[in-house]
């Protein structure tokens, strides 16, 4: 089977950022992230009307986080995803929507390996950790 890398891939870069593609690879994570956020019944309650605004910050925190330029905390100061997250009530099935939407995402635009596995492992991490609601 042979594997689909993006145009700009680089199996000996140093950061996750790099390995994927940099920007336009984030950049096309997040909005298919987004658009499968906009149907969801179970997320999309928790979500702003407005969801550019979203959007943006988890491009740029992603970017960052992956190794990519410092924008977000230039622009937002340091994540404190938990504090962030706090005022959202997330439960197993929050968590479940939103990293089986990620996860998916990562599988479609098609993230090469190791950065796949890396990612993926992050979220679950991430995703877990934002958990505020005991069912």
């Amino acid at each position: 089977m042979t594997q689909n890398y993006p145009l700009n891939f680089n199996p000996d870069a140093k950061t996750v950022y790099e390995m994927v593609g940099g920007d336009e690879t984030f950049r096309r994570l997040v909005d298919r992230f987004y658009e499968r956020i906009e149907d969801d019944p179970v997320l999309r309650p928790l979500f702003p009307e407005d969801l550019a605004p979203g959007k943006e910050h988890q491009f740029l925190f992603l970017t960052q986080y992956w190794g990519g330029p410092a924008r977000y905390e230039v622009e937002r100061g340091h994540p404190r995803l938990r504090m962030r997250h706090g005022p959202f009530t997330i439960g197993e099935a929050e968590r479940d929507a939103w990293l089986g939407h990620m996860l998916a995402v990562i599988d479609e635009i098609g993230i090469p390996e190791p950065a796949r596995t890396q990612m993926c492992e992050y979220f679950e991490r991430a995703a877990t950790f934002m958990i505020n609601k005991q069912e």
